[in-house]
């Protein structure tokens, strides 16, 4: 290039620059870009709490004063509220974040829990995708008085919070505020994770599908602490361009930030992670977001988006697949592989986690379904055990007498055929069908017998049974 050339080309290039810069004026918070602030409780301030924007983590010094620097893409400025210290809600919708847009100072109140919370409960819906009002009375009249009778049978001096994992509503966004009295009725602190059917599909990709969400429930991951459990939650749907084309798929924005995140918590934590789409089988790069987690020793991963209820083990972190709140989508009692329309209950004490799936309706002593049927010259037992994972125990008993160990078997629950099979069914909305499940234990018997009854003792040692009289 002749120096002539470039000293017009230089010219050019200032002149451009000189009217970006009048046409656009950096704000201070831009030049600056960053943002201060101080957390305190009671007037004091709070050390080492951690402040993020989803791009950067920092922790609060020992006057409880921060300092972050703003990713010029961060839409929120949000604290991982830390243990012992309620969580800040709006209509117990959980508000832990405020907007970064224009700000140069933030501060953070905190209140101090009435009751230590070492031990404390939690409730996840999965997937209530409430389409209409219709579905809405639904979901008020079954789910939701549902989960208030759990919430009061538990101590109430133990802390209970509630996650719900996507799906909050099934693409009719005005829904969203419908839900929200859902939760306050509840009245209990919930957090949202985003569900495919949560995003907006007319905006552009996926970095516009989150705006509706994020206008009602702020960042679509974060992080909180309560005990010794530290929770997570994440993004995992990603939308690619055309309406209802999605994937399962952690970008590396949110993996940046989780391996920053979790540098603040310990290796013997327990780490509980909640996201929609499952991640066993259906998050395209999985084994980026499982290397995040590696040396972590107690982690639990609660999804949904399935409409079916599956527990699997995959490099020792546990994934609770929940079946959903509104079953095969508000059309009949069940989801598509058996398990009752319901939510998962978790029980934390230190670093132990134990937990059951409520049937909505029922209680958790129901947690098996029995079917016996006539074949040619014997008998064929069926036992839906739908929470059933490695370290469950499933017996059977004949008329009285100790059969042993039921046979797994993959299969079809028989309700769910009988209510979901063919194009007619179900009634209104007819897409739902039956779903293989792997929690299925079979017997064949003499047809003389009469009575049979199941056993099932799941990993803690608690028994449910279920009993069939011919």
């Amino acid at each position: 290039m002749n120096r002539r050339s470039f000293i017009q080309k230089s010219t050019l290039l200032g002149t451009t620059l000189f009217v970006s810069l009048k046409a656009f004026p950096f704000s201070s918070t831009f030049l600056d870009n960053n943002i201060s602030g101080k957390i305190t409780s009671k007037g004091k301030g709070i050390a080492g709490v951690i402040v993020s924007d989803g791009f950067n983590v920092v922790q609060s010094d020992r006057l409880g004063n921060y300092t972050i620097d703003i990713n010029p893409l961060a839409k929120f400025v949000w604290i991982s509220t830390p243990s012992g210290y309620e969580f800040k809600t709006e209509s117990h919708i959980a508000k832990y974040y405020e907007s970064a847009i224009g700000k140069t100072n933030l501060n953070f109140e905190l209140n101090p829990l009435k009751f230590k919370d070492e031990k404390h409960n939690f409730i996840i819906w999965a997937d209530p995708q409430v389409k209409n009002k219709k579905d809405v009375a639904q979901m008020m009249e079954t789910s939701v008085p549902d989960t208030i009778k759990t919430i009061k049978a538990m101590n109430p001096k133990i802390p209970v919070h509630g996650i719900t994992v996507g799906d909050i509503v099934w693409d009719n966004h005005e829904l969203f505020t419908d839900y929200n009295t859902a939760v306050a009725k509840m009245g209990i602190p919930f957090f949202q994770a985003l569900g495919n059917h949560d995003m907006d599909y007319r905006l552009g990709g996926d970095e516009t599908s989150d705006k509706t969400f994020q206008e009602h429930y702020g960042p679509t991951y974060y992080s909180f602490n309560r005990g010794k459990a530290h929770y997570v939650v994440l993004d995992d749907v990603r939308y690619l361009g055309t309406e209802r084309n999605y994937d399962g798929y952690i970008n590396q924005q949110q993996l940046d930030w989780l391996a920053k995140d979790l540098k603040y918590v310990a290796k013997d934590a327990l780490l509980i992670i909640n996201l929609h789409i499952p991640v066993h089988n259906a998050v395209k790069n999985n084994t980026d977001f499982y290397a995040v987690l590696n040396g972590f020793t107690n982690v639990h991963i609660m999804s949904g988006h399935t409409h079916y209820n599956r527990n699997v083990i995959t490099n020792g972190i546990f994934e609770h697949n929940h079946g959903a709140v509104c079953g095969a989508w508000w059309t009949g009692p069940i989801c598509e592989d058996g398990t009752p329309r319901g939510y998962g209950v978790y029980e934390v004490d230190g670093t132990n986690l134990k937990w059951y799936y409520h049937p909505t309706g029922s209680n958790k002593k129901e947690q098996v379904h029995v079917y016996v049927d006539e074949l040619t010259n014997q008998k064929r037992l069926i036992a839906n055990v739908w929470n059933w994972d490695p370290e469950w125990k499933v017996e059977y008993f004949l008329d009285g007498k100790a059969m042993g160990a039921l046979e797994q078997k993959k299969g079809y629950d028989p309700l769910s055929v009988s209510l979901y099979k063919g194009d007619k069914l179900p009634a209104g909305r007819t897409f739902p069908e039956p779903s293989k499940t792997d929690h299925l234990f079979v017997a064949h018997f003499e047809p003389s017998v009469k009575n049979v009854k199941v056993v099932a003792t799941d990993r803690f040692g608690e028994k449910f049974e279920s009993e069939f009289k011919g």
